[in-house]
C-alpha cells in the first residue's frame, strides 16, 4: 500500500505541481503525519521533493523533474499519447485518466492536439462502430443484414477481424461463415448487427492485413464534369487538386475516374442543376434519362 501511495504522491505532484500535506492526506485518505513520512521516504529515495512554508507554500517537485525509468524516447512518448488520444473516439474506458497520467509522467502538456468523431454533425450516434470494435476485441461471431450495391438483402454470419477506413468510408474485414471465405463489408450497408456468445480463434491472414477493399468490380469511366461556382465547397471537399481546373468564369471542370454504376449516376445528380456531364456521352445520356424519369414522377 505504501508503494502505491508513494507513486500516487509523485503522480499528483507531477500533475498539480504544488499540493499541501492536507490536500494529499484527503486525496489518499491518510493522516497528515503519514504524508510527511511519505515525503521523507521519497526524498531518501532520491526523488527531488521539497516543502515550502507560508502562503502559497506546499509540497512540490523540482521543476522539469520527469520519471526517468522509462526506456521510451521523446518521440515514442508523443506517439503513445497520440495513439491513446484517438481511442477517445471509441469511448475506450478510462482512457482520459491514462492519458492524463502518462502526460504527467512524460512531462507533456500539449498531447491533446487531435480529436476524432465518427458521428454525423448534430448527432453523437456512432452507429455499429463500437459494437464491431467490441466483437473484434472479444473475438465474437456477429450476424447482420447486409445490402449489396444492387440493393439485395442477405443475412450474414461472420467472424469480424479488422476495421478499415478507405476513401471516406469504413469497412469490416472478416471471415464469412456461410461463404467459407474472407469477405469485406461496408459498414453503412450493415444493419441490425448482433453479437453472439460464440468465440472464434481465427486471425486475419498476413496477406490481407494491408489489402484494400475488394468489392464488386465495375468498368471504370473517365468522367469530365462542369460544376457551377456555387458548389465550390463540394469541389474542394470531394476532388483532388490535380483533378480540378478553374475556368475564367469561376466554374470548375473536374476530370476523375470512377467505377461506372448506379452510384456514379446518383452522385452526378446530387449536384442538381449545378453539374453538367461533358463526357463521356453515354453517361450524359443516362443522366438525362434519369432526369426525365424523375420529372415524370412529378407530372402524374
Amino acid at each position: 500500500m505504501q508503494i502505491n501511495r508513494l507513486f500516487e504522491i509523485v503522480y499528483s505532484l507531477l500533475n498539480k505541481k504544488t499540493l499541501t500535506a492536507k490536500e494529499l492526506s484527503e486525496r489518499l485518505e491518510v493522516s497528515v503525519r503519514t504524508i510527511y513520512r511519505d515525503i521523507e521516504t521519497l526524498s531518501c529515495a532520491g526523488i527531488p521533493v521539497y516543502m515550502r512554508k507560508g502562503k502559497g507554500g506546499g509540497i512540490s517537485l523540482l521543476e522539469n523533474f520527469v520519471l526517468n525509468k522509462t526506456v521510451l524516447s521523446d518521440t515514442e512518448q508523443n506517439e503513445i499519447l497520440t495513439a491513446l488520444q484517438t481511442l477517445n473516439v471509441i469511448n475506450y474506458p478510462n482512457v482520459d485518466l491514462v492519458i492524463s497520467k502518462l502526460g504527467a509522467l512524460f512531462n507533456k502538456s500539449n498531447y491533446n492536439w487531435i480529436d476524432v468523431d465518427f458521428s454525423h454533425w448534430g448527432s453523437k450516434d456512432q452507429g455499429s462502430f463500437n459494437l464491431l470494435k467490441t466483437a473484434i476485441v472479444k473475438t465474437r461471431v456477429i450476424s447482420f443484414d447486409y445490402f449489396s450495391s444492387y440493393g439485395e438483402k442477405t443475412i450474414r454470419t461472420i467472424e469480424p477481424l479488422q476495421l478499415l477506413f478507405k476513401d471516406k468510408a469504413w469497412y469490416l474485414k472478416s471471415f464469412c461463415l456461410s461463404k467459407q471465405a474472407h469477405r469485406t463489408f461496408k459498414l453503412t450497408r450493415m444493419k441490425n448487427v448482433v453479437i453472439s456468445e460464440i468465440v472464434f480463434k481465427r486471425k486475419l491472414p498476413l496477406e490481407l492485413v494491408n489489402e484494400t477493399t475488394r468489392e464488386i468490380k465495375y468498368n471504370e469511366s473517365n468522367l469530365k464534369l462542369r460544376l457551377n461556382p456555387c458548389v465550390a465547397y463540394r469541389v474542394y471537399d470531394e476532388f483532388d487538386e490535380n483533378e480540378i481546373v478553374k475556368n475564367a468564369d469561376g466554374s470548375f471542370e473536374v476530370s476523375v475516374t470512377y467505377p461506372e454504376n448506379e452510384w456514379v449516376y446518383g452522385y452526378i445528380l446530387s449536384f442538381g442543376s449545378f453539374a453538367e456531364v461533358i463526357e463521356p456521352k453515354h453517361i450524359k445520356d443516362i443522366v438525362i434519362e434519369r432526369l426525365e424519369e424523375t420529372l415524370k414522377q412529378y407530372k402524374k
